[in-house]
């Protein structure tokens, strides 16, 4: 298609002198718009120069000094934590009132750094990194420098404070925790400290900021939404030499929840004197309920160390020391319970109808299965005996014919049904779930078939079977009350968990509950645990960590002698109390017997003196005892 082309005649084309004037006016007049234009950019200019000249150079001074009379800073106001009161609502955990030193970073200078390193007696380079750690955040992000100062670096905060000097420092009122002395409940309560940078990276501490105070272990990590609280922030207008001119607003801050435990403070200290130079764990329930009554581990330490920020020796020390005061034995040291694990062999045999009243043992001293001799405890051997008194002198060759006809898998099923080799869900972080062997896990983990000469091992309480204090107490607790197992809980306003029951023959369970009642009170292994008056219920263990050869040949230390186990209950029926006691290197359980016996001694004296008979309480028998 091609271009048209419209013809116009030339009568009607417009006469070319006519538009040249008109062309001309137009030129002239956006001439003048432009140079207008032009001239107005040119005062403004002019305007703004001279306004620059008269704040920066000719009044620099005045204008520098009504900017800074007219700052504006926001100081935090932190949130006191939570108080932590025991059962009978005693304060374990309190705080005091303190000072906080903090750097305001909108007047930070990093030539400062150095001079407030040495005057408060802080490494310079863990002070740069502090301050770095910062550097990707709004500047009203404060960074906190040290709790609790000494006189003299108070003294050198006042002395160097405001414009001339650093001004960056700022004091503000903090509350500082404070826990009891000498290491009293330290793996239970825990401490806090300021979030490090691993902690900041992780899922779980997700919403917090660098500086932020947070619960480290124990309940105060369990429990640290509840006990934090929300921080407030004071608006003032300062000057500048930062002295406060005008209060702008104050959001108060809402302090945390306190929270009242299950545990007593006297049964506490009682379990923990127990312990007194041992390394080991009690733990101490109640096994209606599911509260937990005292939580020991030793070696302990003192939380009151941590507190604003541990000396990077003494965490090293503490790190390093062979005894691992920093390890919670009573939910993480994870050892073969020995034959404190009898009863639950006694009831699965049962249950199961391996055995029945009637059914003996002769004990020579040992016996022999799939190839192998396997000792007793006792050399000469206990003679015949019956399910009562094999569990009385926990004889083991009893308990190696039981277990052998049970298979490990009929074993397993029935400790982990008693709550063994899972965790029980308590309150604190970090707990550990044991281990029950059976022919499923052997081929999961270690892609081997089971053998049956290793069910022997097993049947006392020895081989790959672990156990931990806490989840022993747990599983002999729900025994002794029939076969109901409450999940463990350390807080009173918490709802407790729907019980965990098992459908057991009530005989049965009576006869175990005998059994280890003659342990303690008819010439048994735990006598050491006896009181006059109280019906007391237990099981000693003795558990091997190396063999017997390599002990006695002296090639191997301490450390690898046998450990102590005892657990008891009391009264014999309907259960108010179980503790078990890990006494390790304790080499005989007898010897973790009176440790048990202290606690639940203390529990009935003090109920006594609150006006209830406690020693009446533990004399209860409601069941028939069955037949020797």
């Amino acid at each position: 298609m091609g271009l048209a082309v419209r013809y116009i005649p030339e009568e009607r084309q417009p006469d070319a002198t006519l538009t040249r004037p008109l062309i001309r006016d137009d030129m002239k007049f956006a001439a003048v718009k432009i140079a207008g234009f032009q001239w107005v950019i040119v005062a403004v200019f002019l305007f703004l120069l001279s306004g620059f000249w008269d704040l920066q150079i000719r009044n620099e001074e005045v204008y520098n000094e009504k900017a800074q009379a007219n700052q504006i800073k926001s100081l935090p106001i932190p949130a006191p934590r939570g108080k932590i009161l025991d059962r009978d609502g005693r304060v374990i955990v309190d705080n005091h009132d303190s000072f906080r030193l903090i750097l305001s970073r909108d007047t930070l200078r990093d030539e400062h750094l150095g001079p407030i390193a040495e005057g408060l007696n802080l490494d310079p380079a863990e002070l740069a990194a502090k301050v770095n750690r910062f550097k990707n955040r709004p500047t009203y992000f404060t960074v906190s420098l040290k709790e609790e100062l000494t006189p003299a670096e108070l003294t050198f905060v006042e002395a160097h404070r405001g414009q001339d000097a650093f001004p960056e420092m700022e004091l503000i009122k903090s509350q500082y925790r404070v826990y009891p002395g000498g290491g009293l409940g330290g793996h239970l309560l825990g401490y806090v400290g300021e979030i490090n940078d691993t902690e900041l990276n992780s899922a779980e501490w997700a919403a917090y900021n660098p500086g932020d105070v947070i619960g480290k272990t124990g309940l105060e990590r369990f429990y640290n939404e509840k006990l934090k609280g929300i921080d407030g922030q004071r608006r003032v207008r300062v000057d500048k030499h930062m002295n406060t001119r005008e209060v702008l607003g104050t959001k108060e801050a809402i302090p945390g929840q306190d929270l009242r435990l299950t545990i007593d403070l006297d049964l506490q200290v009682v379990a923990e004197l127990a312990m007194e130079g041992r390394r080991g764990a009690v733990v101490a329930l109640n096994p209606q309920t599911g509260e937990v009554l005292a939580l020991v581990s030793t070696p302990s330490y003192d939380p009151n160390r941590f507190v604003g920020r541990i000396d990077s020796r003494e965490w090293s020390r503490l790190q390093n020391d062979e005894q691992r005061p920093l390890f919670n034995r009573a939910l993480q040291a994870q050892l073969a319970p020995g034959s404190t694990f009898k009863p639950i062999m006694l009831l699965a045999a049962l249950e199961e109808g391996i055995i029945d009243d009637s059914f003996t043992v002769n004990c020579s001293g040992g016996a022999t299965f799939y190839g192998h001799y396997h000792r007793c405890h006792k050399r000469g051997g206990h003679g015949r005996v019956n399910l009562i008194s094999a569990m009385a002198q926990s004889c083991d060759v009893f308990f190696y014919t039981i277990g052998n006809r049970l298979g490990i898998d009929r074993i397993a099923k029935y400790a982990e049904m008693a709550g063994l080799g899972q965790k029980t869900g308590i309150d604190l972080p970090q707990e550990k779930e044991g281990l029950v062997p059976s022919t499923t896990w052997k081929i999961r983990r270690l892609r081997e078939k089971w053998y049956a000469g290793e069910t022997i091992s097993v049947s006392i309480g020895q081989g790959a079977l672990t156990v931990t204090p806490l989840q022993l107490a747990h599983a002999i607790g729900g025994i002794a009350t029939g076969g109901v197992w409450m999940k463990p809980h350390l807080v009173k306003s918490e709802a407790p968990a729907p019980a965990r029951k098992a459908d057991l023959n009530i005989e049965n369970v009576n006869r175990v509950l005998y059994s280890m009642y003659a342990v303690v009170n008819e010439g048994g292994t735990g006598g050491s645990a006896r009181v006059p008056g109280l019906e007391i219920s237990g099981k000693t263990g003795t558990a091997q960590r190396a063999s017997d050869a390599l002990v006695r040949s002296g090639k191997l230390g301490a450390d690898y002698h046998d450990d102590a186990w005892f657990v008891g209950f009391a009264p014999r029926h309907a259960p108010e109390i179980v503790v078990a006691a890990l006494f390790e290197n304790g080499e005989h359980g007898n010897l973790a017997g009176p440790i048990v016996r202290d606690v639940i001694k203390a529990w009935f004296d003090k109920q006594a003196r609150a006006g209830r008979d406690g020693s009446k309480l533990a004399r209860r028998t409601t069941l028939a005892e069955p037949k020797q």
